[in-house]
């Protein structure tokens, strides 16, 4: 209210909008003008309009009596131009540059919200634009000078041939029949700049009639630009809300429709791209990324976007290819098109990439020369085909450029199966094409494929052994028990014939022993924990002396505590590979070297005073068993022994807490506000 009192209202104006000159009315924007073209002594020689292009051009005269006018440099200009010749065609019949001419091009595409106003006797008339149109300068005489100029060098270079020279001057011409237009290359033509200009050319122009400022037609028709009637009813474009008339005022943008790109390309902006529904999102993405893992697929995307409904569209502009998704061969090549490269048409194009793609759900390698013997295509379409979804390795051949998308795998097993159904009834058609033979058909053997290495990682080799363990468990579990049966029923000839072998007994459980296999650079020669080069307590199975075990439980009891008082919290696989270093830091024939097993280990550490903390971790976490069993020291003597037991009951219930209501609950629990540095040592 305040800044309303201080600003006033002095006057109030009624607006009027005029209709008389609408979509008649245009705003030419002059360029500055040189000192001999003044706005009072400029006389319009002529006018012409392309009312389709909206381009106008003016003929405007220069005063050459001017002080300002160089007349030497309008004579030579003049002379460049027609020559010393003077006719009707010639451009200054003056021989001197006496006139220039302007050509329009648009200011604006959308002059919608742009009017020309005219204020009389307090009140307000507008009228809507049709168009805005810049004028600059056009120098299409200087082309004429160059085309002179050239006609003359020709005339001296060239004379006067015989009939004689013009017959001995034969050449041979060779007659080519261009192929039937296809609609891409008709689009293509439709669109390039040549096609473009002849139709800009084609137009007509319009010759205009100038009148002068003071010209009593030009007073009649500033007439115009009044509104002819006051009455309500002519202006009821006026009468709005105050929500239209802020639309009115400021429009969306809204573009045209030649603005817009005729096709989906690479070219369009991801703004412009998440305005379109989402199955046309999918292809166009695919179509120009042409290969790309469900995850990156989701992320382009945006957030929120239902992952069922993005597979149910991916489906249809993509296929399956070792857990990735790449796009169909009719979405890049669609019907009635053809190879740029051969000519040849999409059909045939189509089946030759399915043929590649069908290679690669059998290999992660293809040989091009292959393809192109089965496909029958040549070069430049079969290493186009590869590019879109391998990468060429020397010496080698095509490798598929993304790895296999095992998460994908496991996560969709329907998809999995149906796009695997899909697949066979595409080699079953690419059978009867190409006829193809058992060595297409079956996969590489071993041998070959050993000859390219693949490179598989960590989290791969991992899964391999885990289920050659599984493959292998039964039949070793049985020569196991072989072993001990023969050792049990003669005890002497297993003392001489394995004196070098121990075999631990193990409690009837769930529990594995321990495994030591990873840290076999570590143990010195150790045989199952013991040092070859020293013989056992007892060989009797591992069993050793009662004060013997004592011995070793006090040495075991001592390196677990030593252990979790540095440490504090520690899973089973950590602890396990501390042990095996420990291990190895210890002299030939310790107590320690008799055999530990997991069990042990697992119940000296909660002899310890140690607990174990049952971790929610998510289902679906790739740990391994031991990296999930976390133990933890309870009570370690000193003055965080509460907040740490308070912290330890935290994580029970959830892996991943944030900070404030870690210390939160600290304070709750204990009764005392911590600062951020004892915060900080409780949660190191």
């Amino acid at each position: 209210m305040a800044n309303e009192e201080d600003d006033p209202i002095i006057q109030e104006i009624d607006v009027f909008l005029a209709r008389s000159l609408l979509e008649k009315l245009y705003l030419f924007q002059y360029p500055i003008r040189p000192a001999s073209m003044t706005y009072d002594d400029v006389t319009h020689l002529s006018a012409k309009i392309k009312p389709k292009q909206q381009k106008v051009e003016l003929e405007m005269a220069i005063d050459t009596l001017n002080p300002n006018y160089c007349r030497s440099k309008g004579e030579q200009i003049a002379l460049n131009v027609d020559g010393t010749c003077t006719d009707e065609t010639s451009t200054y019949s003056s021989k001197l540059m006496d006139k220039q001419t302007f050509c329009s091009s648009q200011a604006a595409s959308n002059v919608s919200r742009y009017a020309a106003a005219v204020y009389k006797k307090g009140e307000l008339h507008l009228t809507p634009l049709h168009g805005i149109l810049q004028l600059r300068p056009s120098f299409t005489y200087l082309d004429k000078a160059d085309a002179k100029h050239r006609e003359r060098e020709a005339a001296n270079e060239g004379g006067d041939s015989s009939q004689d020279e013009a017959e001995d001057d034969v050449k041979q011409i060779t007659v080519r029949f261009s192929r039937p237009e296809t609609e891409q290359a008709r689009q293509r033509r439709v669109q390039s700049y040549e096609f473009l200009q002849k139709r800009q050319a084609e137009e007509h122009w319009v010759h205009l009639h100038y009148y002068g400022l003071k010209d009593s037609r030009s007073e009649h028709e500033r007439q115009y630009l009044f509104s002819q009637g006051h009455g309500l009813a002519e202006n009821t474009e006026l009468i709005k809300s105050p929500s239209e008339y802020l639309m009115m005022l400021m429009p969306p943008s809204v573009e045209e429709e030649n603005d817009k790109p005729v096709a989906p390309s690479n070219v369009l902006s991801m703004a412009q791209l998440r305005t379109l529904p989402l199955a046309d999102q999918i292809k166009i993405l695919m179509k120009n990324v042409k290969v790309m893992p469900f995850a990156n697929l989701m992320s382009l995307l945006g957030s929120g976007t239902d992952s069922t409904a993005v597979l149910r569209c991916v489906q249809q502009v993509a296929l399956l290819v070792q857990g990735n998704w790449v796009v169909k061969s009719d979405v890049l090549y669609p019907k009635d098109t053809s190879s740029p490269h051969s000519g040849v048409p999409a059909e045939v194009l189509c089946r030759g990439r399915d043929f590649v793609m069908w290679k690669f759900t059998q290999d992660r390698w293809v040989v091009r020369k292959e393809v192109a013997a089965v496909t029958k295509l040549c070069p430049e379409d079969v290493k186009d085909f590869l590019e879109h979804m391998s990468v060429a390795r020397i010496n080698k051949g095509w490798e598929f450029m993304l790895p296999y998308d095992e998460d994908f795998v496991k996560k969709h097993p329907d998809i999995v199966q149906r796009q695997h159904m899909l697949w066979m009834g595409i080699q079953a058609k690419l059978e009867k094409v190409y006829n193809l033979l058992k060595e297409h058909l079956a996969p590489k053997k071993q041998e070959a494929q050993s000859a390219h290495p693949l490179l598989v990682s960590g989290e791969q080799r991992v899964n391999m052994a885990k289920a050659k363990v599984k493959q292998n468990y039964g039949q070793l579990e049985k020569e196991f028990q072989r072993q001990k049966a023969e050792m049990k029923s003669n005890d002497s000839s297993a003392k001489t014939d394995v004196p070098n072998i121990r075999i631990k007994e193990e409690p009837v459980s769930a529990e594995e022993p321990m495994d030591t296999s990873g840290y076999e650079g570590l143990n010195n020669g150790l045989v199952n924990g013991l040092h070859t080069a020293q013989g056992p307590t007892d060989p009797v199975n591992g069993h050793l002396p009662g004060g013997c075990m004592d011995r070793v439980a006090q040495e075991l009891k001592a390196f677990v505590s030593s252990t979790f008082k540095k440490q504090f919290v520690l899973t089973l696989s950590e602890l396990k590979r501390l042990f095996n270093l420990h291990l190895a830091s210890l002299p030939p024939g310790h107590t320690l070297f008799s055999g530990i097993s997991d069990k042990m280990l697992q119940d000296m550490v909660l002899d310890t005073g140690c607990k174990q903390i049952l971790v929610p971790f998510p289902p679906q976490t790739a740990a391994s068993p031991d990296e999930l069993k976390v133990y933890a020291l309870w009570e370690a003597g000193d003055t965080y022994d509460q907040h740490r037991q308070v912290l330890l009951e935290i994580f029970s219930r959830n892996y991943r807490v944030r900070r404030n209501v870690i210390q939160n609950q600290l304070s709750q629990e204990c009764g005392e506000d911590l600062n951020k540095q004892e915060v900080d040592r409780v949660l190191k």
